[in-house]
């Protein structure tokens, strides 16, 4: 790919006696089509036998669906789901992983109005009192559940059947499902009147937030917003328009980053997406690998210790590394910060390859901004600038407890939690300006326009007996870094304390390592880090080792694999006791 096209933005400010700051790009977001299906038809019409989605049949081969392909069989699904009675009050829910199956149906439904619900796998495989699924159920009444192997989903779809509840399965059907493929005997002819009844407002699909701060909610997602949310997509990563985007993926649907911005920034630009069964884990990134050999990815997304892996694996394989840039456009990362030294590594090695820079980039979003929200195009030297508003919105600071607080409005926001009025008053300010619980930093205070650091969750922070503020975020991130690799994740504790402590979630990397060496270098990497801090707020002073795994039922761990903060500092009390009572598996710097 030649040099990848941007925007480049100017931005109006707005200063309040209070200290509050509006900010905002000049140019209004550009008209486009306020419905997915508007989308599905156009490329169905102008590349017919362009593949929509891929993915390899049991590891063998790819099966391809084209856009024409798509469009007659959601047409055929769509006229299925309404003849057994799903519709706005009765939507679907879905509960198994990423497949063409799960596609298909989520388009149809969109198609013909029916919302429709992705659920995390882990509420239906690894919970065992599928408390969080039970609840989803009951929020929803959802018409009709498929999940794609009904042997393995037997247990969860139990725990919410109901007699007028059907069950779809695309294999091992269990007693009493209806079969994905008979649904697609279906005449077409009732999915076109209802696709023309849809409106802007009509309801796509509900998200569940994970519940990193609390209980998952259940957000609408209106075909408006997630359009609006395209459009400034498009208009930020404006290569999109030059070339369809390829885009090899394996983050799950039912989170909003994967299943509404990756998943439709393929569609709205008439691309290519190929589910990847891979996982960025032990024993299932060999398969990432195989398919980025075959694939040339022009937009590519992973969490960081993806990246991790796959930076290993490039600069042994000179081959792998060719493929993988050839036609790359851009890197994007979330879920976690990333570590200075991948970040070095990774842009080194494009650099090597493609004898130019290569954007790698984060931003800023939420199920509720669905997702796309700030973003940042401009090359940095390091990670974490989360960017700037995209065009369309408004991004309102507000100072809050010696921090700016991140709220935002534009299209691309919700329009509230379904069936929850008292939540959804309580993330809106007076103005209606959805709130992030999001502290934002400055890059650079004397021009916004270089974009901001993420400054820490406001929900997750706490005093020091000295008074002071601790920024979780940046100092659980700070940690991570300074482990290098050691440790997945890391629970920060100090409230009421004089020092900052840790509750550390050790890594498959350590859990490999012998006993002796993985203490002795966990008491180096945390003295270091301890001597490189600036201060009681940012300075780690002890941390032991979490005696057990966090627990997804208990609220510990959400969905996505992050902790919830909070949840484990009030469940895991008795090992904080212990940690600065001293002792044993104590670790002090």
């Amino acid at each position: 790919m030649n040099m990848p096209r941007f925007w480049a933005p100017t931005f109006d400010y707005e200063s309040r006696p209070d200290g509050t700051i509006l900010m905002r790009q000049t140019e209004a977001l550009p008209a486009h089509p306020q419905l997915l299906a508007d989308y599905l038809d156009h490329w169905a019409a102008a590349a017919p036998d362009r593949t929509w989605i891929a993915r390899r049949v049991q590891g063998g081969d790819w099966r391809h669906i084209s856009y024409q392909l798509a469009q007659d069989m959601c047409r055929r699904l769509g006229a299925a789901l309404l003849e057994m009675g799903l519709g706005p009050d009765r939507p679907l829910l879905i509960l198994s992983e990423n497949s063409l199956e799960h596609a298909l149906l989520g388009m149809a439904a969109i198609y013909v109005g029916v919302p429709y619900a992705p659920v995390a796998t882990a509420y239906s495989l690894v919970s065992e009192d599928h408390s969080k699924l039970r609840d989803i159920a009951a929020t929803l009444q959802p018409g009709a559940i498929f999940a794609d192997d009904g042997a393995a989903y037997a247990k969860a779809i139990a725990a919410i059947s109901a007699d007028d509840r059907r069950v779809i399965n695309a294999h091992n059907l269990i007693e009493g499902a209806l079969s994905f493929d008979a649904l697609l005997d279906h005449h077409p002819a009732g999915s076109i009147d209802a696709r023309a009844a849809l409106t802007p407002q009509t309801v796509a699909k509900y998200l569940f937030t994970s519940g990193s701060t609390g209980s998952p909610k259940a957000v609408i997602n209106t075909n408006a917003m997630i359009c609006a949310s395209q459009a400034m997509v498009r208009d930020c990563y404006r290569f999109l328009g030059d070339q369809p985007p390829v885009v090899l993926d394996w983050a799950p649907w039912n989170h909003t980053a994967a299943g509404n911005k990756v998943s439709y920034l393929v569609l709205t630009n008439g691309g290519t997406y190929y589910i990847d069964d891979g996982r960025p884990v032990r024993g299932k990134f060999d398969e990432t690998l195989r398919n980025l050999r075959e694939i040339s990815c022009t937009w590519y997304f992973n969490v960081p210790v993806g990246y991790d892996m796959l930076i290993d694996a490039m600069e042994a394989d000179d081959a792998l590394a060719r493929t993988f840039f050839s036609e790359l456009g851009m890197l994007f990362y979330a879920g976690a910060s990333m570590s200075q030294r991948t970040w070095d590594r990774l842009s080194a090695l494009g650099r090597k390859v493609l004898g130019r820079e290569v954007l790698l980039a984060t931003g800023l979003g939420a199920t509720e901004t669905s997702p796309f929200a700030l973003a940042i195009t401009d090359l940095q030297e390091r990670s974490g600038n989360v960017g700037v508003p995209a065009r369309g919105t408004t991004l309102k600071l507000v100072p809050n407890a010696g921090k700016l607080e991140a709220r935002i409005k534009g299209p691309n926001i919700m329009p509230g939690y379904f069936g929850d009025a008292a939540k959804t008053a309580e993330v809106f300010d007076d103005e209606g300006f959805y709130c992030f619980g999001d502290a934002l930093r400055p890059a650079d205070p004397d021009d916004f326009s270089k974009g901001f650091f993420f400054d820490g969750r406001l929900a997750e922070n706490f005093k020091l007996t000295t008074g002071t503020w601790v920024a979780v975020g940046a100092v659980r991130a700070a940690l991570v870094d300074a482990m290098q690799g050691l440790i997945r994740d890391a629970v920060i504790v100090g409230e009421d304390q004089a020092q900052l402590g840790a509750l550390l979630w050790l890594s498959d990397k350590a859990a490999a390592m012998d006993a002796d060496d993985l203490t002795q270098q966990l008491q180096e990497h945390l003295s270091a880090a301890a001597a490189n801090a600036t201060g009681s707020a940012s300075r780690v002073r002890r941390a032991i080792v979490l005696d057990a795994l966090p627990r997804l039922d208990a609220g510990e761990i959400t969905e996505k694999g992050s902790l919830n903060q909070r949840a484990m500092r009030s469940g895991r009390s008795a090992l904080v006791e212990k940690l600065y009572a001293g002792g044993d598996g104590v670790f002090i710097a």
